[in-house]
């Protein structure tokens, strides 16, 4: 049976969920971009009209202000984009179990066996198409193809609010023409190679013997030629079937240098209770911390401990991180990190690290129940108040 894949891509997708919470800004030129005050000012994201004056996403603000002076820059709103990524995913398992994510605004989905109860694929994207623009209130492009690199370049098509599919029999009229760079895995360098090379177009590696992009580029090479030929047949990643991450953490530079332990103790305790909120949604367990410094001259530095027990407590892994920061005391700080590292799946035993068999329980209870609150009223709806200290003062510098 053939397969029917589809590549969901939510349109514009910062951009369009930061405008749902500007509704004034829906006809003029907006972007995303971190505070230039705190250091990030780059463009993250841009609506259809930004973008209709050149403004790209990675360059500096006051180079997509040269391009568009009218330009409206709103601040990121990650907690949003996350919400909105797991609203969408929501959408998607309506209709199939196996959805690979591929970046926080774009997965692909096998919906193979999913054409007898719903219709065709192109039926089931137009669904999806429907469903996301009715229920979310932003837009997606939606590929349909019979492999993963064919339906990713359908996704790319027709922007925005758009379903386009590339079948056997059309897509050497429709992908060949298409320029490399289209192509999934084709980077700069590969693309620079294959221009040396006279191959230009999609349709140009689908010509090229086999060989001779294997003895060019080794086996990326025999990928490329697959690809372009559509040939690919690698399956989807199943999200509830990818492998676990073998790390978690959480970095973040400030409008301010962190100049005393307290300023690093509040940012290491909001950061792991980011990080313990996430393992145990993965039902994950840390076995080491890892702490990363980077001082304001930018000398980055990493410090490492194992754990003497398993953990899934923010405070133990925030205190694990200050301890490391005591023994290798740097200050002041532009910024500071902290991951937990050799991820174990099954803890059989106490979490007494640090705190004792009693207390390391009774942290456990609390945090879950912070989980549970933070669920049910919204992320944030309950932190600790020195976490809640740490925010506002990095939001308010």
């Amino acid at each position: 049976m053939e397969r029917v894949i589809l590549h969901c891509d939510l349109n514009n997708f910062f951009a369009s969920v930061s405008l749902l919470y500007n509704q004034t800004l829906k006809d003029f030129p907006v972007a995303v971009a971190g505070s230039s005050e705190n250091r990030h000012g780059i463009i993250l994201a841009k609506n259809e009209i930004a973008k209709k004056y050149g403004v790209k996403t990675a360059e500096p603000i006051w180079q997509a202000k040269n391009k568009c002076p009218e330009l409206y820059i709103l601040p990121p709103i990650y907690e949003k984009y996350q919400e909105f990524s797991r609203l969408a995913k929501e959408i998607y398992y309506r209709y199939t179990d196996v959805v690979e994510p591929f970046g926080i605004d774009e997965c692909w989905l096998d919906v193979t066996h999913s054409v007898f109860l719903f219709g065709d694929g192109k039926t089931i994207a137009e669904r999806i198409r429907k469903e996301i623009k009715e229920e979310l209130g932003i837009t997606i492009s939606v590929g349909v193809s019979f492999n993963k690199v064919f339906a990713k370049l359908g996704s790319d098509l027709k922007k925005p609010d758009a379903v386009s599919e590339i079948t056997k029999e059309n897509f050497k009229e429709v992908v060949w023409p298409l320029p490399v760079t289209d192509m999934l895995f084709v980077g700069k360098n590969t693309a620079k190679r294959l221009k040396e090379f006279g191959i230009h177009k999609i349709g140009d590696v689908a010509a090229c013997p086999q060989e001779t992009l294997k003895h060019a580029f080794g086996k990326h090479g025999e990928q490329l030629y697959l690809c372009a030929n559509g040939l690919d047949t690698t399956p989807l990643v199943s999200e509830v079937a990818a492998p676990l991450p073998k790390s978690i953490g959480k970095s973040e530079t400030g409008k301010y240098d962190l100049k005393t332990e307290r300023d690093i103790w509040n940012a290491l305790l909001s950061y792991s209770e980011e990080i313990s909120e996430e393992l145990r949604k993965k039902e994950l367990y840390a076995t080491g911390v890892q702490l990363t410094t980077r001082t304001p001259d930018l000398i980055s530095k990493e410090f490492s401990q194992k754990l003497d027990t398993p953990t899934n407590v923010g405070l133990i892994i925030a205190k694990a991180g200050m301890e490391l920061f005591e023994r290798n005391k740097i200050l002041p700080l532009r910024s500071v990190g902290i991951r937990v590292i050799n991820l174990k799946k099954d803890c059989g035993f106490v979490q007494e690290n640090l705190f004792g068999e009693s207390e390391a329980e009774k942290q456990n209870e609390i945090e879950s129940e912070m989980d549970e609150i933070n669920k049910k009223f919204g992320k944030n709806s309950i932190k600790r108040a020195s976490v809640m200290l740490y925010k506002n003062k990095k939001n308010k510098g």
